[in-house]
């Protein structure tokens, strides 16, 4: 919708949606702005709340997160230095740190976790983890070698063409990236835990000592009272042993089929041999919500142990049909019953949600194109897009229902099927707070008075 074919109320609606948003956006970030304001001038803790506006107003894949362009979004292109000055007093100034962000997330997740428990619902923990890939950069802080999904991608055969790339996998410079959303069976989910690390220099640490800083967390918070979701990048039998370790923590995680399992005979085995030769007991059509039609799914279940440790745990399988492949999780919630299965089913399958988060971040967010040299003060300026990405996914929430409709109808209206059913449309959402907020500029509020 452009600005100049509006009629005289469709422009004042519009100024008071504007408004409207912003405020929500203070109200969003005032548990966070109140202990800064402790710590920083109230001129940075402002600084804070418009880069969250500004942030949600630019959108460029690869200039999102770059300084000087915010600035010019802050304080208009004629004052673009100045823009990106404030930007920068803010990110480095040493009397607050990222952490602080990264507690605020953790409370939200807290608040999301107990909202669930309170609606019965079950509360699903989806870890995943990805990495910040910066090719072309050397001298920024923390670079270490990643594996590039980029080039892997790339890599793959296509249909049709010939003479596909091979070799081994390519690494590039880059950091480390875990994530953590609190989601339930259904709704939107809510982003807890976003930190970055790197194997190389002052801040070097190492995968496993990070997840087990996260699972100890975890455990500590929250104990019994979530599930926790992990795909085969977690799989083995010494992250197993270390989850099994918390007796009350419970767990769903993709096991590989090449890696072996005792069964009920006490013989260590593959996990697809475990099932070699036997037939489904149940089956359901399930709707393939990525390819938008029904699959007829079956299912098997066993009890099975690791190799060299008792305690019980359940191996589930699904069968999809060619071409797609069976899943094969292992969990420690018991399993008595073909209904028990179908739940271990579909509790994995909403680990899809934290996957479309990641491409989120980077592609439309834009996390792998700020140009600072400095760790701590690029973890800040990616903590602060975490939040702008936090506050679009509460949008989706049923408290915001009505706000989100008329967004999608007045500024990023679709006629096409697909756009209008898709459950989750997070991509037009924020095309239309940008185009509103292009139109009719947020109004930046007093939020606090420091002192």
């Amino acid at each position: 919708m452009l600005n100049n074919t509006l009629t005289k109320e469709e422009k004042q609606e519009s100024q008071a949606k504007s408004r409207e948003i912003s405020e929500f956006i203070g109200c969003f970030l005032t548990p966070l702005l109140k202990v800064l304001d402790q710590q920083l001038d109230m001129r940075l803790v402002q600084t804070l709340y418009r880069l969250v506006l500004v942030i949600l107003l630019h959108r460029h894949r690869q200039q999102s997160l770059i300084l000087s362009e915010l600035g010019g979004e802050l304080l208009g292109e004629a004052h673009a230095p100045a823009g990106s000055k404030r930007i920068g007093n803010l990110l480095h100034s040493a009397r607050w740190k990222a952490a602080q962000i990264e507690q605020e997330l953790w409370r939200q997740g807290d608040e999301r976790v107990e909202q669930l428990n309170c609606l019965n619902d079950e509360a699903l923990v989806i870890w995943d983890e990805s990495e910040n890939e910066k090719p072309e950069s050397l001298a920024a802080e923390g670079l270490c070698a990643v594996r590039s999904s980029k080039a892997a991608r790339l890599k793959r055969i296509k249909p049709g063409f010939y003479n596909p790339p091979g070799g081994r996998p390519v690494f590039v410079p880059g950091f480390h990236w875990i994530q953590v959303l609190v989601v339930g069976l259904k709704g939107a989910p809510c982003l807890a835990h976003l930190h970055w690390w790197t194997s190389r220099g002052e801040h070097s640490s190492d995968k496993r000592s990070e997840e087990q800083a996260l699972l100890n967390k975890l455990a500590q918070w929250w104990s019994s009272r979530v599930i926790h979701v992990f795909d085969q990048g977690f799989a083995g039998a010494p992250w197993v042993q270390t989850l099994l370790q918390h007796r009350l923590l419970l767990f769903v995680l993709r096991w590989k089929k090449g890696y072996k399992l005792v069964g009920k005979d006490g013989q260590a085995k593959l996990a697809w041999k475990l099932f070699q030769g036997k037939r489904a007991i149940d089956h359901k059509e399930i709707w393939d919500a990525r390819q938008h039609c029904k699959r007829t799914v079956g299912i098997l279940f066993t009890q099975v142990t690791l190799p060299d440790d008792p305690r019980p745990l359940w191996l589930v399988t699904s069968r999809p049909g060619s071409p797609r492949k069976p899943w094969f999780l292992l969990t420690n919630i018991p399993i008595t019953c073909a209904e028990d299965a179908w739940h271990i089913i579909f509790i994995y399958a909403r680990r899809w949600q934290v996957e479309m988060t990641l491409r989120f971040e980077k592609c439309e967010l834009g996390f792998e194109s700020p140009r600072l040299q400095h760790w701590e003060t690029r973890c800040k300026f990616l903590q602060i897009a975490a939040l702008a990405h936090a506050f679009l996914l509460l949008l989706l929430a049923p408290h915001f229902e009505q706000l989100k409709l008329w967004l999608l109808d007045k500024w990023c209206h679709r006629n096409g099927k697909w756009s209008r059913e898709t459950p989750t449309p997070l991509y037009r959402l924020r095309l239309a707070l940008s185009q509103l907020f292009r139109a009719f500029r947020p109004v930046y509020l007093p939020l606090l008075n420091s002192g």
